[in-house]
């Protein structure tokens, strides 16, 4: 079977004129800021404009036909595609200067993982400050409609069981179920991000940040216009509470924020996945808290009324560092690395876990761990009573079984890549904390890590040849594994 090259170019250059226009807003705000950037940022959206239109102009004569090789080939080069005219804007501005430099921090704001290599991000131009955010605003949009669209089709990582929770997409029809449903999806994200901008802008930052922060927030994304990040206004508590019940919302399953528009919020209520991952960041905020406040205790007399002040400061800081890392956002409000060896370690945690399926975090996902560990489970009945058929059971259905088998694949090709990218790191000149901590971040596209890695530090350091061994690891993850790992494979090239 011939690979229908056309269509997949016809695609990439559809994608390049989506990302050209995206540009165009980051020149309208340079423009109105005055930045110094504008002409830059201008040229760089003109040349992705002529790339992209010519690449549909000499495809336009295509056979409309995606089958599973070419969809394959156009998720991976297309957030590829994305990531190399994103950097763009960087390159002619000189704002990040060398390709190294600006294809990490591209192909880290379209991953939505946030790992930065910039050391003063206040001094980058509002243009450019935009562009950063935007590309985190366009991988999440890009990964909502992965994960309910595209991700199903192709047999990805255990999305079948997802696509059947989903009110549309289905294996036999692509249109019009799968469009309708991608712009209800939409149409939420852009909701919810509007409705962020608001409140932070009411709550007191300026409005320039507070669009900023909500585009970061509701990709799971963790670019911020501050080197601080959100401890920038730790003295404004209302600012925090708001981004941690974004964070909250865009790491849980879109689709069920449809159905709670819809009316039937007994079904996000009854819906397993969201009851476990509300669980799990209420169990690890508490004993953070408690960490923390136990700490502060051991440091000034427990009667003293510092103590007493830093009650709600323990339980916020807790709650949004878990939910930070959780939802693979990456927004800080402190370096969690420097509380306590415990905190440490269990955050380092924190990252395999992941967010919802269907959401905009990265990670292995709640809905995995779950089937993973009720399959676990099951297999203590099943030795017990090796002829009896005991399926997994999720949200009361049953579970097929090559789902589970795909999804313990996924959970072993994970762990495998964490281990090969830590090696990797470690190779490159990485201590082992420094080394463990960024491939489980890059690979969860969590953003900040540990030890030179850590929330004080950001990703600059790194040899250019980690750093484009983190990008790698940030684009499997983002994609689900097998999505870019089939592309090594021998068998996938050969004709059929």
């Amino acid at each position: 079977m011939r690979l229908n090259t056309k269509i997949i170019f016809h695609i990439m250059g559809l994608l390049l004129l989506f990302n050209g226009v995206f540009m165009l807003l980051a020149v309208l705000v340079s423009g109105i800021y005055k930045d110094g950037v504008t002409l830059d940022i201008a040229l760089a959206s003109v040349t992705t404009l002529s790339i992209g239109a010519l690449l549909m102009f000499y495809t336009r004569k295509h056979k409309k036909e995606v089958q599973r090789k070419e969809g394959y080939i156009i998720v991976t080069f297309g957030w590829i595609a994305l990531s190399i005219s994103g950097m763009l804007p960087y390159l002619f501005s000189e704002t990040i200067p060398g390709v190294t430099n600006a294809f990490f921090e591209t192909i880290s704001g379209y991953t939505t993982t946030g790992a930065s290599i910039v050391d003063d991000i206040e001094a980058l131009p509002e243009g450019i400050l935009l562009w950063r955010s935007l590309t985190h605003w366009i991988g999440g949009m890009g990964i909502i409609v992965l994960a309910i669209a595209i991700l199903p089709l192709l047999g990805i990582g255990g999305m079948q069981l997802f696509a059947a929770e989903a009110p549309g997409p289905s294996a036999d029809k692509l249109h019009p179920r799968i469009t309708d449903t991608a712009k209800r999806l939409w149409y939420i994200y852009f909701g919810y991000t509007v409705a962020e901008t608001l409140l932070l802008k009411l709550a007191g930052m300026t409005f320039f940040d507070a669009l900023n922060h909500a585009m970061a927030t509701l990709s799971t994304g963790g670019f911020s216009t501050k080197n601080a990040s959100l401890a920038f206004w730790n003295d404004t508590p209302a600012i925090q509470y708001i981004v941690i019940f974004f964070m909250f919302l865009a790491g849980s399953n879109f689709v069920l924020s449809y159905f709670a528009f819809k009316g039937k919020v007994q079904r996000v209520l009854k819906d397993e996945e969201f009851k476990y991952y509300g669980g799990f960041i209420l169990l690890f905020a508490i004993v953070a808290a408690i960490v923390i406040y136990s700490q502060i205790n051991m440091a000034v007399s427990a009667y003293h009324p510092m103590v007493w002040g830093q009650g709600e400061s323990s339980v916020r800081h807790a709650l949004f560092q878990v939910v930070a890392v959780i939802t693979t956002t990456g927004f800080v409000t402190a370096d969690f690395t420097g509380w306590t060896p415990f905190l440490t370690i269990l955050f380092f945690g924190l990252m395999f876990l992941g967010g919802s399926a269907g959401s905009t975090a990265g990670g292995i996902k709640v809905m995995r761990h779950l089937l993973i560990i009720k399959n676990g489970l099951l297999e203590f009945k099943r030795t017990l009573h090796p002829n009896a058929v005991i399926p997994v059971r999720y949200n009361n259905k049953m579970v097929k079984e090559h789902i589970v088998y795909n999804i313990i694949a996924f959970f072993v090709l994970y762990m495998l890549l964490f281990i090969i990218g830590a090696l990797g790191l470690g190779a490159l000149g990485l201590d082992f904390v420094s080394a463990i901590g960024g491939a489980a971040s890059s690979l969860g596209n969590v953003g900040p890590a540990l030890g030179s890695l850590s929330p004080l530090n950001n990703f600059h350091g790194l040899p250019d040849l980690a750093k484009w061994w983190c990008a790698f690891l940030m684009l499997a993850g983002r994609l689900e594994l097998f999505t870019v790992l089939i592309l090594l494979t021998p068998y996938f090239w050969r004709r059929i």
